[in-house]
């Protein structure tokens, strides 16, 4: 099935279709694939970092992929206000792997997780209560700059993985730069040359063929699945919980870091329909990701947040339908409560990961400017806007050390590009005298798509 959605692209499923359940599962383990290997990494990263023993970094990692998955289905279904209702997947962002890194190891995980509870629970509660009023202030020029930002700084960490992944002893070998190539070459040939399921699994399809590949070069480490309980039971406290100012203060920023790139998730996911998210949709999505976050960090799991990896998915195979991604986040909650299968998916070498991480994070960037080029005037006060703001942007993540004569803590809110990028915009877009000329604002409600017609 297909559908054109205006200046939208040309979707396989649009937001609301359920297609047959064998494809929905396959569709939706397309989705986990491609997340569930970042979003574990952070919990690794910072259990490393703080030197827990393998227990506590074996419950860690479970309660991250647990409440990925319970984040995910409350997006794609909602609870009340809770959720936009869009095929958001949710993981652990590594924006928050330095302050959880760095206040666990100085102050413990009881300081880390009772900061998460507080902030989480603020920010995105004030964010997304206000958004009414604030949206103005996020057209498609600055919502478009956020979402091409996100793409382009996630390249870096797609080459980081294809080499091997930073750290690995064999870092940019030939073996870890073929398997790359190779899931990325299969990923774009099977969505532009062939149709239907084959073209909608593009991704699956090409990490599938990379671990088998790898198996075969005998790269693949099976320990981790031998190592593994069969069932993970969540403990409320199980670090403990304390308050600091400094650490709350920390994670309160990072939580508005987080909530802009929600926002600039939902607006690549719904350029896929050639529109900004409703209120509604925006909203939502900015409760769910602080209230699921604190949730989560009362049973041991760090914040959740949107996955841009996975808008990329959704705008690479045109595949929109909310309802496979909600199958995606009911595996993610089996994976949690079950480490013994979560593992066998932890195997996936990086630079598999890598291969399909490089389109994914490409069509991200893709994504926004669509936003851009579509629905605003390039006019020369809108193309200095974008060139001040990206510039900026790509300048502190590309070049962190140009920041290091300022204290610490403004080191790390300038050294966001996200924040940076989407803060530029926004300051310019709101004094410098003119407008946007958008061709569409945010509306209220979701506008009607035409019916779908088959691609085949």
């Amino acid at each position: 099935m297909s559908s054109e959605n205006g200046d939208g692209i040309e979707l396989a499923y649009s937001l609301d279709e359920k297609p047959p359940l064998p494809a929905s599962i396959l569709l939706a383990l397309q989705h986990v694939s491609v997340m569930i290997v970042p979003s574990t990494a952070v919990a690794f990263v910072v259990a490393g970092a703080i030197g827990l023993d393998a227990a506590d970094t074996t419950y860690l990692v479970q309660m991250v992929i647990l409440f990925a998955g319970i984040a995910t289905v409350v997006q794609a279904y909602t609870i009340g206000p809770v959720g936009a209702k869009l095929p958001i997947v949710m993981g652990t962002s590594f924006a928050f792997v330095g302050a959880m890194s760095s206040i666990g190891a100085s102050s413990g995980l009881d300081t880390v997780f009772g900061s998460i509870v507080v902030a989480a629970v603020v920010v995105p509660f004030l964010l997304g209560w206000q958004f009414k009023r604030l949206k103005s202030f996020f057209p498609p020029l600055v919502t478009g700059l956020i979402v091409i930002i996100i793409g382009l700084y996630l390249i870096p960490v797609g080459m980081e993985y294809s080499a091997g992944g930073v750290g690995a002893d064999n870092f940019g070998s030939v073996e870890n730069l073929s398997l790359a190539l190779t899931v990325l070459l299969i990923a774009v040939l099977f969505n532009l040359l062939l149709k239907g399921v084959w073209r909608m699994m593009s991704i699956l399809i090409g990490i599938s063929a990379g671990y088998v590949i790898a198996i075969g070069l005998g790269v693949v480490d099976f320990s981790p699945v031998a190592d593994a309980a069969w069932f993970a039971v969540p403990t409320p406290g199980e670090f403990g919980f304390s308050f600091e100012a400094v650490p709350l203060l920390t994670f309160a920023f990072l939580f508005l870091v987080s909530g802009m790139e929600t926002i600039g998730d939902m607006s690549g996911i719904t350029a896929a329909e050639g529109r900004n998210p409703t209120s509604d949709e925006f909203r939502g999505g900015i409760f769910a990701d602080g209230f699921i976050s604190a949730i989560g960090a009362v049973f041991g799991s760090f914040p959740q947040t949107s996955f841009s990896q996975n808008v990329g998915i959704i705008n690479f195979t045109g595949i929109m339908s909310r309802h496979i991604v909600g199958i995606g986040g009911i595996v993610l909650v089996v994976l949690g409560l079950v480490p013994k299968i979560g593992a066998i998916v932890t195997t996936i070498p990086d630079a598999v990961f890598g291969g399909a991480v490089l389109v994914m994070v490409g069509m991200v960037a893709a994504s926004g400017m669509r936003l851009l080029f579509l629905n605003i005037e390039m006019n020369r006060r809108n193309m200095v806007i974008i060139a001040t703001a990206l510039g900026l942007g790509l300048g502190v993540e590309t070049v962190p050390e140009a920041l290091a004569g300022l204290p610490p803590g403004a080191q790390t809110f300038f050294g966001e590009a996200v924040i940076i990028t989407g803060l530029t915009a926004l300051l310019l877009n709101t004094f410098v005298p003119g407008d946007s000329s958008p061709i569409f604002d945010a509306p209220d409600t979701v506008p009607p798509v035409s019916e779908p017609v088959d691609d085949d």
